[in-house]
């Protein structure tokens, strides 16, 4: 049998390729930046070329850092940032312009037409509001901007896909017989699935003004969509998985039962909980496919998106100034024993769950003349918690759901002063596993699940270990005074952009 399944894990700001064993634990891994293109304000895009040209990369160097070839490779597991969306010739496999990645908010004009005053028109059928997050509208804005394209796309000349489709297609040999497929995670974001029958929408094409012609097939989460033909170490090996980075976090972390939670502190801040085999209605989060295993029914799942985390810390460093790398941020925010009742409300380009209002912007609020650096920058990283504490408080009035623990991942789970903060305000602990990259690691066990590497989740249950618990300790009364301040600073930052 392989020893390995590898995952490609390709992100927002950068693709990686990591071999894993049969433990769960690490092989081998490699990774690459990418550009992040800002051609205008609230505009943020990819080149998809320079995006698969990385992913080539790490593939060859990660089966070099394990010693590995294609023969000790089972398979290979695809996650991926959502809702960035890519359009690409399918005679040429060249896309027709960059990604339009998921922060961008070029199509807010597009949505509010669409929308005509309601934005949960479509809800009922696809889970979502109507928003800039998603990847249909960064289809029709594409199609719109340049004409000539809506007869090529009508007539299946062209591909739409979020990055999972757009990797599949080139690494399964592109314009010589690439395999056009996405799976039910990633197509529920799109505003164009249905969520029951998992197929794409008559109505919600209609609505949104989106070729069928276009798009990939829907498949399930786990099961062989073709080899790699790509020139790359693991060429031969079969592409077995495919789940959204965020679901795949929540795969990763072992969350197969309804009420199993798990937060990712990335470039944003992703809390999903299983909700189980029924979708649950909210009108404040989003309610998604969690994974679909084969010919096995769909797990739902509830969660809500928040669009700035780590990127906050990025802001203080690249804009602010106030920091020289994000390492140093937890020694600065700790120099100071509190906020001294500041809050940052990091609403640069919106605000996700569980308020969706594309016209907040970003907000310091009640500074006081001795605020200094140590402040903003506690404050910054207690924005993450306080908004991780809304989407809980979310979920528990749609599904009745009451949390008793949270799973958390993500390179901000390195930050103990947060990660402290974060169960203060819970009032449950958080627990880091000792394999902290349970986003690949979730693709990984898709992948392999198909192929045969593990023989049920219980296999990846029993893979999960802890590696570190943070217990709850802050005065209840003294957390919910400071979460209405929050509360009220949020209120602040609505209302400027219209």
């Amino acid at each position: 049998m392989s020893r390995y399944v590898a995952a490609i894990d390709q992100g927002t700001s950068s693709s990686r390729c990591i071999l894993f064993d049969r433990s769960g634990e690490v092989a081998g891994l490699a990774q690459r930046e990418h550009a992040q293109i800002h051609p205008q304000a609230g505009w943020v895009e990819h080149d998809a070329l320079e995006i698969l040209a990385a992913v080539r990369a790490v593939v060859d160097e990660a089966v070099a850092a394990a010693g590995a070839s294609a023969a000790d490779v089972a398979a290979v597991g695809i996650t991926n940032q959502r809702e960035t969306t890519v359009l690409w010739e399918r005679a040429s496999g060249a896309p027709v312009a960059n990604a339009i990645v998921w922060q961008d908010v070029r199509t807010a004009a597009l949505v509010g037409e669409l929308a005509d005053g309601d934005v949960d028109r479509l809800r009922a059928v696809i889970g979502l509001p109507l928003s800039t997050y998603f990847s249909g509208p960064k289809a029709r804005w594409l199609l719109d901007a340049d004409p000539a394209l809506w007869a090529r796309a009508e007539a299946g000349e062209l591909c739409f896909g979020t990055i999972d489709s757009w990797l599949v297609w080139q690494l399964t040999g592109g314009p010589q017989g690439g395999v056009h497929v996405t799976d039910a995670t990633n197509a529920s974001r799109t505003l164009l699935m249905d969520l029951r029958t998992l197929d794409w929408s008559e109505e919600c094409l209609d609505a949104i003004g989106v070729p069928r012609a276009m798009l990939p097939e829907i498949r399930s989460s786990s099961e062989a969509y073709g080899e790699i033909q790509a020139g790359t170490a693991l060429d031969g090996v079969p592409i077995a998985g495919i789940l959204g980075d965020q679901q795949a976090a929540l795969f990763g972390q072992a969350c197969f039962a309804p009420g199993e939670a798990k937060n990712t502190y990335g470039t944003g801040c992703f809390l999903l909980v299983n909700t189980g085999a029924e979708p649950v209605a909210s009108q404040e989060l989003l309610t998604t496919v969690a994974y679909k295993l084969g010919d096995g029914p769909p797990a739902y799942a509830l969660e809500g998106s928040i669009a700035v985390a780590g990127a906050g810390v990025r802001w203080l460093r690249d804009q602010l100034g106030i920091i020289d790398g994000a390492d140093e941020v937890e020694a600065l925010a700790a120099s100071v024993p509190d906020t001294g009742d500041v809050y940052v409300v990091p609403a640069f380009s919106g605000l996700f769950a569980p308020r969706w209002r594309d016209d907040a912007r970003g907000a310091i609020v009640a500074l006081p003349a001795f605020t200094t650096k140590a402040h903003i920058a506690r404050a910054m990283l207690e924005a993450s918690a306080w908004q991780t504490r809304e989407v809980l408080d979310a979920v528990r009035n749609a599904a009745g759901i009451a949390c008793d623990e949270l799973k958390v991942d993500g390179g901000m789970t390195a930050n103990e002063l947060l990660m402290q903060f974060q169960a203060d305000v819970l009032g449950v602990p958080a627990i880091r596993p000792q394999v902290a990259e349970t986003t690949a690691l979730g693709a990984a066990y898709a992948a392999g699940l198909a192929v045969g590497t593990w023989s049920s989740t219980d296999d990846v249950r029993a893979n999960w270990r802890e590696a570190r618990r943070w217990e709850p300790r802050m005065d209840a009364a003294e957390v919910e005074r400071r979460y209405a301040r929050w509360r009220a600073a949020v209120e602040r930052s609505l209302g400027w952009s219209r």
